[in-house]
């Protein structure tokens, strides 16, 4: 009897636990990774000027990736005082802005971008387990990232236009689907030329039937 395409196709079950799982996941990864290494790696004042190691923004601000300051406001404008500083996903995350002067560290960017990598490289073992069907590989990154440009988009406020962040978001797909498409290409090779095993007292009753027939 033919399996019926529900069989085949659940949305639910497809968003809930593959995509939705991969994007968790993937952000796991990245808060994982993320706090610890520009703690210890990155400039400690203007870091704490971003709001620290721990903030959101480090995972969801491209202007963070790209090496780009978060910082609004005027000099010389005292009714613009309550507002200049460091804002991140609409809430005020840095202050002394005349002290500060909008220096950015590009160390920052550099350490995030490597934790996205990482985190693309941890996708792979993800896919391979969550996905496992190499002609869905593609599209299941491909999503990611697209979910991700929203998130980012929406958190700054403002479509990512750097260069350096792109690049990284292409290299990171790329090496997940690569990787991933050649993993499980290689274990469904594997397990369609995987013979059934015979207990040794059925393959005397077919040999025995066989005989019995050419008798």
């Amino acid at each position: 009897m033919a399996p019926s395409s529900n069989a085949n196709w659940d949305p639910v079950l497809l968003i809930s636990q593959d995509i939705v799982s991969m994007q968790t996941l993937h952000y796991l990864t990245l808060s994982f990774f993320v706090p610890p290494l520009l703690t210890y790696f990155a400039e400690q004042e203007s870091l704490a000027y971003e709001g620290g190691a721990s903030n959101v923004g480090m995972v969801m601000d491209w202007r963070e990736m790209a090496g780009r300051p978060t910082v609004r406001g005027i000099q010389g404008e005292e009714w613009w005082n309550a507002f200049a500083g460091a804002w991140s996903g609409g809430r005020k995350v840095g202050h002394n802005w005349h002290d500060f002067e909008g220096r950015t560290d590009p160390i920052r960017g550099w350490i995030i971008a490597f934790c996205w990598m990482v985190a693309c490289s941890a996708d792979i073992y993800y896919m391979y387990s969550l996905v496992r069907r190499p002609r869905l590989v593609l599209d299941f990154a491909l999503t990611l990232v697209f979910n991700h440009l929203v998130l980012t988009t929406y958190y700054s406020a403002s479509l990512p236009t750097s260069l350096f962040f792109w690049l990284v978001m292409v290299a990171g797909a790329i090496l997940t689907v690569i990787v991933t498409e050649q993993l499980c290409v290689k274990r469904e090779m594997t397990e369609g030329l995987t013979l059934p095993t015979i207990r040794p007292e059925e393959q005397e009753v077919e040999e025995m039937e066989l005989l019995s027939r050419r008798d």
